[in-house]
This record gives structure tokens, sequence and C-alpha cells, in this order.
């Protein structure tokens, strides 16, 4: 049996909104009641946990709305629908793993936390926005809103992209274009205090949601929110390091990390160093958009002397025991 220890879990999108489905708050329950099942075991089994998650297909679905009813009310920032999907998706969360841990007889409080990053305005990822999220459009779209006069306009077809009412498109897999916001790296969770102290009074944070509510701290300490989003697994890494987890557990739809995947020499990586993660980043081994951020991440964490594991959710408790997943740890 795995000693108990602190753990921050990262769900993946897949643990919040199974693929293919519409994303109505039945469907989001049930799987996240499947998540949590597995989750309570852990909890039962005498590990504390902190629990983060994703949001970028909730976010993205917030965006269409607002586009739909965009004549009716007011549109609003990247930053505010970062806190609405963290209280979204923190009470289905705090709701069904409460229900999970009474079933077990572990009752612990859960506790959903909207979340504040840092990150900082200068941070060169402004400069180059690259992370896609919200609906599609087609070129023509496009183009009759630049005729519209949505603001500033600039780019077309033959663009590497537009820029429309100040917002940066780009063209995606399927020929069409969506906008792309800056991913700055988190420096500090406002709200990583109170985390600390949460897990000291017996409760599970829900907390840190889709990488946090992006703010940049002004000189009087003013916070003040910004557009963009901070990658989940980024912010999970720092958080690990604020509340002197053990481990780190990254939890998305495969049981381990492949080299080659994809390929005719697809083959496991059941572990590994920081310096060899960073290696194979360098040499471009895990894409940008999937697996790159997690390796990363888990690098992040091992490099501060801790201990980062990627797997499935079905897989967790072996994966912590050393018997399923891949782990990144120093030597």
């Amino acid at each position: 049996m795995t000693a108990p220890a602190r753990i921050v879990v990262a769900l993946g999108g897949n643990a919040i909104l199974a693929k293919g489905a519409r994303g109505s708050a039945d469907e989001q329950r049930a799987t996240v009641r499947r998540a949590c099942d597995g989750l309570a075991a852990l909890v039962a089994a005498g590990h504390e946990l902190v629990v983060t998650h994703g949001n970028g297909p909730q976010v993205g679905r917030m965006l269409i709305q607002q586009r739909a009813a965009q004549l009716e009310v007011p549109s609003m920032p990247l930053d505010v629908l970062d806190a609405q999907t963290q209280g979204q998706i923190g009470y289905l969360l705090q709701q069904q793993l409460g229900n999970a841990l009474r079933e077990r007889g572990a009752q612990r409080p859960v506790v959903a936390l909207v979340t504040q990053v840092v990150v900082d305005p200068d941070d060169p990822a402004f400069a180059s926005p690259d992370n896609p999220l919200g609906p599609h459009f087609t070129e023509t779209e496009l183009e009759f809103r630049v005729q519209r006069g949505d603001g500033d306009s600039s780019g077309g077809p033959s663009a590497a992209a537009w820029v429309v009412d100040g917002d940066a498109y780009r063209k995606v897999d399927g020929g069409t274009w969506r906008r792309v916001v800056p991913s700055p790296r988190p420096l500090d969770v406002v709200e990583g205090d109170a985390v600390a102290r949460l897990l000291e009074a017996g409760v599970v944070p829900v907390c840190a949601g889709g990488g946090g509510c992006p703010v940049a701290r002004h000189d009087d300490g003013t916070l003040a929110g910004v557009e963009a989003v901070v990658d989940k697994d980024r912010t999970a890494a720092l958080l690990t390091r604020l509340v002197s987890a053990d481990t780190l557990l990254i939890l998305t739809d495969v049981e381990q990390v492949a080299l080659g995947y994809g390929t005719d020499a697809e083959r496991p990586l059941r572990s590994a160093t920081p310096a060899e993660v960073r290696r194979l980043l360098a040499d471009g081994e895990f894409p940008a958009g999937s697996m790159g951020p997690k390796v990363a991440a888990a690098a992040e964490v091992a490099e501060h002397g801790g201990r980062a594991v990627i797997t499935s959710l079905d897989r967790a408790a072996d994966a912590l025991a050393g018997r399923a997943g891949t782990t990144i740890a120093a030597g």
C-alpha cells in the first residue's frame, strides 16, 4: 500500500466532459461523478488531495453563447469567464466528490475556491498569442466582420492571422479560423495560502480551475484581470510547490506517456528524469497542444524535488504505487 501523501490532482478535460458529449449539465454531472469515485478512493486511502481541473470546452461554449447573445447582453472578458467556469465545474466537483466520500464512509469537507493566478503583463506570450479558443469562423465570416467595421481590422485569406477588433485569429485544422489568446507563465497563486490552510483543516480544496483567473499585480498591490488563459498543468505544478505537496498527479485519457506516439515505433515511457524530459521536449517529441504541457509541468515539479505521475483516471492508485503510468522524478 502506498504511504499517505499530499497530492495535487490535475484532472484533464475528459474527466469533466466526455468526448462527443454536447455538454449538458446532466452529462457533465455523470462524467464528474465517475472521476470523483476515483478521487474518493485516494482520500479513503489516507491521501490529502488538492484538486484542479481544465475548463477549455466550458469557456469555449461560453464564448459561443456570448456571440449568439451579443446584441442582448454585454460580453464578459476571459478572466471573468474563467471565474464563471471555476464556479460551475467546482460546484459539480464539490457536490459529487462529497457524495462519493460519504458513500465510502470517509466524510470530508470539499470546498471549491475561485482562484486568481498572477502573470507578468510583459510576458512574451502577450506578443504572440497561440492558444485557440472559442467558436470556429470561416474566412467569409471574418471578412464580413471586417467589412462591418468591428474596430481596427487587418489580415485576409492569404495572411497568417486576422486581427478583428483587437482579437487575433489563426487558421486551425479543418480550414476554419479561431481566436488565439496568450498563455503566460503563472508566477503566483493569490489564494495559495488559503489553499494550504484548508488542507491543514482537513478540507479537500478544488481550486485553480482552468489554470486560474489570470491577473496582473500592480505596484500598489492591487490586482486586475487580463485577457489570457493560463495552462492548467503549469498552474498545477506551481500549486504543488506552494502547498508543499509530495506528488503532482496528472490524470488524462491515456495510461502513460508514449514515445513516437501514433507511429509504428510507439513505445511506453515508464519513467524519466527532468533532464531527459527537457531533452525530449527540445527534440519535439511531445506536441504542444496535447502531451507537451503535461510533461513540461511534470519536469518542473521534479526539478524542485517533487514527483510527478501522468496516467489515466482509472489507473491513478496503481500509478501512485509505481505499477502504471509515467513517473518523472530526479535521478
